[in-house]
């Protein structure tokens, strides 16, 4: 793993460090090859990121404290009690004995919770993130959108013996030179339940130059894996064992519809054959895929309301120096224009189109790399 160049020059401090006579205590082999795959409890963020002025704010309270497990208090959705003898939050049926089970279209995987609205697991979902180490930059459940903030994983820094010896001194300054940040979309079903899906996005710093003195940041490939390790994990919060969540996922239930272009002389749209609330669901995934962020959405009007992600812009603030000169206000202004996704009923199916200003069919270029984007992952 690359260390940033601020990181190795904190490695040459640690030698002089131990030069001086500093000393660290020994470790059990054990806790020498201990590690775990997530870890963001520790990590040090990039500067919050200001949310859009479109977007409404949470009414509800950020220091809500969950009640007890079985206990219905302050609005907090009263969890059963499942045959297993699990206490969990979705309501559990012959078919999901467990209150609640997975969906997956290819790669992408989503979580059902029976019996429950948005507004029952929102807390619930706000707590989950903030246990593992996260601050929410978009937290909004008039929209069913929570987004984290820019977080390393301290999992992935070698362990290696300096660093658990002389490096632990200064471990804040070790780093792996990579950045996640996760999106929950929440979204209420067709028959009364909550559909949940966590979408990763990564970055990662290079070093530049013949010296390797300069870096900058780069995107990564989303982690489908690190996904279902959350979706695993908020399954955890809502009541279920590790080995009953890795279950569910391995059991995922397929929900894969053809998609097709619909090309005319007053633009292109995308033909879904199936509902609208199946549909409205797989393009908030498919949008949450490409370089296009949701800023917002109207779910009773079918509306997605998206700009082009510019997540390196948004990285400029992390290091030494970015915190000092970084600007997130000037950043803000100077974001793309928004674009708007209709998702509406067409019969027994569903269409998708960009919208213009006028509310029409978008004919430009840019509409048309949408159209091409979505139809890509949603096929």
């Amino acid at each position: 793993m690359k260390r940033s160049a601020f990181s190795l020059h904190a490695t040459r401090m640690a030698v002089l460090a131990l030069a001086l006579g500093s000393l660290a205590g020994c470790e059990s082999l054990n806790d020498m090859f201990a590690s775990d795959r997530v870890n963001y409890k520790d990590t040090s963020s990039a500067p919050p990121l200001a949310v859009p002025k479109d977007l409404s704010s949470a009414p509800g309270d950020q220091k809500y404290v969950a009640p007890p497990a079985t206990v219905a208090l302050g609005g907090a959705a009263q969890r059963t009690v499942t045959q297993q003898g699990n206490a969990v939050l979705g309501v559990p049926s012959a078919q999901d004995p467990l209150g609640m089970h997975v969906e997956r279209d290819g790669d992408r995987r989503w979580l059902v919770v029976d019996g429950r609205t948005p507004d029952d697991v929102w807390p619930q979902l706000q707590e989950f993130w903030s246990d593992n180490g996260f601050t929410l930059t978009t937290d909004s459940p008039n929209t069913g959108i929570m987004t984290t903030d820019w977080a390393e994983n301290r999992a992935n820094i070698p362990d290696d013996w300096f660093r658990r010896t002389i490096g632990r001194v200064i471990d804040f300054a070790y780093s792996s030179g990579t950045r996640d940040r996760f999106r929950t979309l929440v979204s209420r079903g067709p028959d009364g339940q909550t559909d949940i899906s966590v979408t990763h996005s990564a970055m990662e710093e290079m070093l530049t130059g013949q010296d390797k003195t300069g870096s900058k940041w780069v995107e990564r490939p989303r982690d489908p894996a690190l996904e279902a390790e959350f979706l695993a994990k908020i399954m955890q919060k809502f009541g279920l064992t590790d080995a009953q969540s890795k279950q569910l996922l391995t059991d995922a239930r397929p929900s894969v519809a053809a998609v097709k272009v619909a090309a005319g002389p007053d633009g292109t749209t995308l033909n879904l054959p199936e509902a609208f609330d199946t549909a409205w669901l797989r393009v908030g995934l498919a949008l949450d895929r490409t370089n296009f962020t949701v800023d917002n959405r109207d779910r009773e009007k079918g509306i997605y309301y998206v700009r082009y992600a510019d997540s390196m812009q948004e990285l400029k603030g992390d290091g030494l120096f970015g915190k000092l000169f970084y600007n997130p206000k000037k950043a803000n202004k100077n974001q793309g224009p928004e674009f708007q996704i209709a998702v509406r009923p067409n019969g027994s199916s569903t269409q998708v189109a960009v919208l213009n200003e006028s509310g029409q069919v978008d004919t430009s270029s840019d509409a048309q790399r949408i159209v091409s984007a979505l139809h890509a992952q949603l096929n």
